[in-house]
C-alpha cells in the first residue's frame, strides 16, 4: 500500500508540473496537449486504444516467451560448450553493435507487416540481456557446490549436476535478465510498428502524429506506459513466487 501510494503521489506530481508547463508557457495542443485533454481523448477513444493495445500486447508476450527460450538456450549452450564460447561469444557481443532500428525494415520485408516482424523485433531486443544474465548466471555458480556434488555423487553426472546445483544457482540471475527483459521488450514491439503495421499502438501513435491528433498520440503513449509497467510489476510477483529461495537481502529490504 505504501508503494501505490507513493506512485500515486509521484504520478500527481507529474501531471501537476505537465499543466503548469502548459499554462506558464501557453504551448498550443499541437505542441503539448494538457493533461485534461489527452484524459478526454483517453476516455473518447477507449475502445479503439483498447483494441491496439491488445495487438502490442499481444507481440509482446509472445516476444517475450521465444526470447527467454531462445536466450536461455543460448546461454547454456555457453556455458557447457567450450567451444560454442568460441564461436557464439564474439557474434553475441558483436550483434549489440547493430541498431536493432536499422535492422526493423528487413524484418518487416522477410517477415510482413503481421505480428511476426514485431515478435522478432522484441526478440531481439531482449536476446541479449536474457543471455548475458543467466550465461553470468551459470559462470559464477558457488565452487564449493560443485565440489560438494563431486564428493557426494561417486560419478557425477553433468545432467544432475545441472539440474540440481547449477539451475537453482543461476536462476536468480536469470530472473534479474527477465526484468531488464519485461521492461525493454515494449521497445521492440513499437519499433517495429512504427516501421510497418497495420495495428498496434506504435502505429496508432504514428497515424495521430500523421492527423495531428496529439492527445490521441499521448494517451497511446500513457497506455503504453501503463502495459509495460503491468508487465514488469507481473514479471517481479511471478519471480519472486517462482523463486522462493531467493529473497532480497534483508537489510535492504528493511530499510526499504
Amino acid at each position: 500500500m505504501k508503494a501505490i501510494a507513493q506512485g500515486l503521489l509521484v504520478l500527481t506530481g507529474l501531471l501537476l508540473a505537465w499543466q503548469i508547463i502548459v499554462v506558464i508557457g501557453e504551448l498550443p495542443p499541437y505542441i503539448l496537449p494538457a493533461p485534461v485533454a489527452v484524459a478526454a481523448s483517453l476516455w473518447n477513444n477507449a475502445g479503439s486504444l483498447l483494441s491496439h493495445a491488445g495487438v502490442t500486447a499481444l507481440e509482446i508476450l509472445v516476444g517475450m516467451l521465444l526470447g527467454t527460450l531462445l536466450g536461455s538456450g543460448t546461454a547454456l549452450t555457453l556455458g557447457y560448450s567450450r567451444r560454442a564460447r568460441r564461436w557464439l561469444l564474439p557474434m553475441l557481443i558483436a550483434s549489440q553493435a547493430i541498431p536493432v532500428f536499422a535492422i526493423a525494415p528487413l524484418l518487416v520485408l522477410w517477415l510482413g507487416y503481421g505480428l511476426g516482424s514485431k515478435i522478432a523485433m522484441t526478440v531481439l531486443i531482449i536476446y541479449f540481456p536474457v543471455t548475458a544474465n543467466f550465461y553470468d548466471g551459470l559462470r559464477h555458480v558457488p565452487p564449493g557446490w560443485l565440489d560438494l556434488a563431486r564428493v557426494m555423487l561417486p560419478q557425477p553426472q553433468r545432467w544432475a549436476v545441472l539440474r540440481h546445483i547449477a539451475l537453482p544457482a543461476a536462476l536468480p540471475a536469470l530472473a534479474s535478465g527477465l526484468r531488464v527483459a519485461a521492461a525493454v521488450a515494449p521497445i521492440g514491439a513499437v519499433l517495429g510498428e512504427w516501421v510497418g503495421a497495420s495495428a498496434g499502438l506504435g502505429y496508432l501513435m504514428l497515424h495521430a502524429n500523421s492527423r495531428m491528433q496529439i492527445d490521441l498520440m499521448f494517451a497511446a503513449l500513457l497506455v503504453l506506459a501503463m502495459l509495460a509497467v503491468g508487465l514488469y510489476f507481473a514479471v517481479d510477483a511471478s519471480l519472486k513466487w517462482l523463486l522462493p529461495w531467493h529473497t532480497a537481502n534483508p537489510e535492504t529490504a528493511q530499510n526499504d
